[in-house]
Parts: structure tokens; C-alpha cells; sequence
């Protein structure tokens, strides 16, 4: 029997760093890292040299100092006594509000447009592309502030609400009325909605001096167990129809989980709304809306909408019509075709396009500074920069919260999204 003698190794040489493509890709790298980090010192000096030049250093005690400026949306108690580091976390919390809802409209929207677009009837889908076209190829911007002039010019002001002793002795209505059952005042000053209080309320306590209400915590606590239990009754109900054919009727065992236990919690809590009430010359109680939360919020959901709708429709277009085909022949309505077989597939290819829009509309939010919404850039970029002169600390600052809200909802999507990738058996 031959045997094939091994082959010596060759001893290492330095030249072999360059030469060999076993250790070459090694040398690019670790050259590229020094070089890249040179940089980084290089420019973190030079900063440092130029600041000292001006009598600066980089120093973030500005936001322990008092901040002095009133914020009108909040959702944590301030007030211009508070320091700038809170500030910036109210408008943190301005930020994320306008960027969680936004998503969430922004996906209805788009879902919907994208579908209907697609739709048989002729006046639907051109009413759609006219949507989709307008508001992609017209800048955001625009949209805000056309929103913001809509909402501050046209709607009427507080004293027309006003129903003086003559008007009710002639019987005449005022010029203007609250909506939804008497319940909301739209004025040219704001939205006024009802504030919702509880008689007997779990009390609350404070983190690093932000309010943490038990009340609210122990409704999403049950809203969560909730959601889960009705999960578990659906998993069940699937599983039943996989062994048996018969899918157990669950929609109104659903309906209890869903909706009965909060409803008792709200009730055991005394839960009642305050409504705004016309008294001098504005209306008192309720929650007031400010129009530029509302014009910001309504301009980036329609805009953001209007390029999640030509994702959509490009996912539904990328799934063969023999999934149709297939689902017609199995008696399936088109709705039912398009909700079960059709939006399940494209969601593969929806998604990724979906993250970026996300990412978009979170960074668009900082747009809302030109309607005075003080978000996190309106805050700690606009007021607090000028007051202290803390440029850098504060571009660093904004740049450092935007990169971890872009890779958390980033991240979020992306488990998702590899939830929804085909499993292979």
C-alpha cells in the first residue's frame, strides 16, 4: 500500500503578511482599524486643541442648570424651572409619541392605499396613485406647515363657542359647537379632549424623579396578560383545526378576554372622562391638543403612508397569481384571498422596505421645530443649544439618542421580519 508523505509546513515569514492569501486578508483589516482609529484620535485631538483655543471644553453639566423656557405639550410634569436635562427628556417623549403613532398610522394608511391601488375599480386605484404621487414628489416640510396653517386659520376661535343670554333668549345657535358627542372643542387654539380620572386611582411613585402611575402599569400589565391568554386560545383553535378540519368558534371568547377585564379594572378604579368646558376665554379641563402635534403628526403619517403603500403593492405584485388562482378555486372571496394567502407572503418582502420608512419617519419628527413642536430637537438642538452655548455636547448628545432609537426599532424589525421568513423542513 502507498503512502503519500505529508507536506512539510513552511516556516513563517514576515513577507508571507503581504504575499500569502492566507494572512493577507488579516494585514487590510488590522491596517484599516490603526488607520481608522489614527483618525478618530487625530480628529478627537484637533477638537480638543480648538475648543481650548476658544476657552471651550466638552463638558455636559449644562444639563443639571435651570432650563427657563416652558414646553406646552408634556407628558412628565416640568416646568421652566426644571433643568435642561429634563427638558430634554420631555422632548424625548414628544419625539417618541409623534414616531409611535405615525408608525402606526403611517402602516394603516400605506397597507390600505397599497391594496387599493391595486384595486379593479378604476376610480379607486386612480384616486390612490393621485395620493401616492402627490405626496411623495411634494417635500415634507411643506406638508407640515401647510397642515399647521389649515389647522390655526380655519378653525374657529374659543368665543365662538360662546352662548350668550341673548342668543339663548332668541333661541340662536353659536357659531360654533363641540363634536363627537359634545365632547371635543376644535378651536384655532388647540384640540380640547376629554381627560380621562380614576375616583380611586393605585397610586404612583417616582424613578429618578420621573412618575410612574400604578394605575396605568397595572392596565398594560392585564392588557399584556390579556393578549397572551387570547394568543394561547387561538394557537388552541388552530391546533384543534389541523387534527380535526373544524375550526372552534373563538371570536366572542375573544371578545371576553380582550375587553371584560380591563373593563372591570377601569370600573373597580372609577373611571371617568373630564370634558372641556368653555369658562373666560378658552376652554378649561379636558386635555389640550396642540395643532402642531396634530399637523405634524397628520403631515409625516399621509407622507410616510404614501411610500409604505408602494412597498405593499410591490410585495403583492411580487407573489404569483396562482396563489389567487389557487385560493379562488377553493371558494376563497377575494378579501378573505388577500388578508390569509396574499398579505402573508408579500409580508416577506414588505418588511425590509418597511424598517427604512420606520427609521424615516422617527428622523422626520425633528421637522416638527418649524411648527414650534418641541421634540427632542426643538429641546435639547434648539432652545437648550442657544441658551448654553453647548454646541457639540448637544449635536453629540442628539446624534447619540437618534442612533439607539434607529437600531432598536432596527433590531425590532429585523426579529420580526426573521420571524416571517420561509421555515425549511
Amino acid at each position: 500500500m502507498a503512502h503519500v508523505a505529508s507536506v512539510p509546513k513552511e516556516p513563517f515569514r514576515l513577507s508571507m503578511l503581504v504575499y500569502d492569501t492566507r494572512y493577507r486578508s488579516y494585514t487590510i483589516q488590522i491596517v484599516v482599524l490603526v488607520l481608522f482609529l489614527a483618525f478618530l484620535a487625530w480628529l478627537l485631538n484637533n477638537t480638543i486643541v480648538n475648543l481650548a483655543a476658544k476657552d471651550k471644553d466638552i463638558n455636559f453639566s449644562f444639563l443639571f442648570q435651570r432650563a427657563g423656557y416652558d414646553i406646552d405639550q408634556q407628558l412628565i410634569p416640568y416646568t421652566n424651572d426644571s433643568t435642561h436635562g429634563r427638558a430634554l427628556f420631555v422632548g424625548l417623549l414628544n419625539t417618541l409619541l409623534v414616531a409611535f403613532i405615525g408608525c402606526i398610522l403611517a402602516t394603516v394608511i400605506g397597507v390600505m392605499a397599497g391594496v387599493l391601488r391595486l384595486s379593479h375599480n378604476w376610480v379607486v386605484s386612480r384616486l390612490m396613485t393621485v395620493y401616492v404621487e402627490t405626496f411623495r414628489n411634494i417635500p415634507l416640510l411643506l406638508w407640515i406647515i401647510l397642515a399647521f396653517v389649515v389647522f390655526s386659520e380655519t378653525a374657529p376661535a374659543p368665543r365662538d363657542f360662546r352662548v350668550t343670554e341673548e342668543m339663548a333668549a332668541a333661541g340662536e345657535a353659536p357659531a360654533a359647537s363641540k363634536i363627537l358627542f359634545d365632547s371635543v372643542a376644535f378651536t384655532n387654539r388647540g384640540t380640547s379632549i376629554p381627560r380621562p380620572y380614576l375616583d380611586h386611582p393605585l397610586g404612583s411613585f417616582s424613578i429618578l424623579d420621573v412618575p410612574i402611575n400604578l394605575s396605568v402599569v397595572a392596565a398594560l400589565a392585564l392588557i399584556a396578560l390579556c393578549v397572551w391568554i387570547n394568543g394561547r386560545l387561538i394557537a388552541n383553535a388552530k391546533s384543534v383545526q389541523e387534527a380535526t378540519g373544524e375550526r372552534p368558534v373563538t371570536w366572542w371568547k375573544s371578545l371576553i378576554i380582550l375587553f371584560a377585564p380591563i373593563i372591570a379594572l377601569l370600573y373597580a378604579l372609577g373611571f371617568h372622562l373630564e370634558y372641556p368646558e368653555l369658562k373666560g376665554f378658552n376652554f378649561q379641563g379636558g386635555i389640550n391638543v396642540a395643532h402642531s402635534f396634530t399637523a405634524l403628526l397628520i403631515a409625516i403619517s399621509l407622507y410616510t403612508g404614501a411610500f409604505i403603500a408602494e412597498a405593499v403593492r410591490a410585495g403583492i405584485l411580487a407573489i404569483s397569481k396562482g396563489q389567487s388562482e389557487a385560493a379562488y378555486a377553493l371558494g376563497l372571496r377575494p378579501g378573505r384571498t388577500m388578508r390569509l394567502v396574499i398579505l402573508p407572503q408579500a409580508l416577506r418582502v414588505i418588511v425590509p422596505p418597511l424598517i427604512s420608512q420606520y427609521l424615516n419617519l422617527t428622523k422626520n419628527t425633528t421637522l416638527g421645530m418649524a411648527i414650534s413642536y418641541l421634540d427632542l430637537k426643538g429641546t435639547l438642538g434648539g432652545i437648550t443649544l442657544n441658551q448654553t452655548g453647548r454646541e457639540l455636547e448637544c449635536m453629540l448628545l442628539m446624534m447619540l439618542i437618534y442612533l439607539v432609537l434607529s437600531l432598536i426599532i432596527s433590531s425590532g424589525m429585523n426579529v420580526f421580519n426573521t420571524a416571517m421568513k420561509l421555515k425549511e423542513r
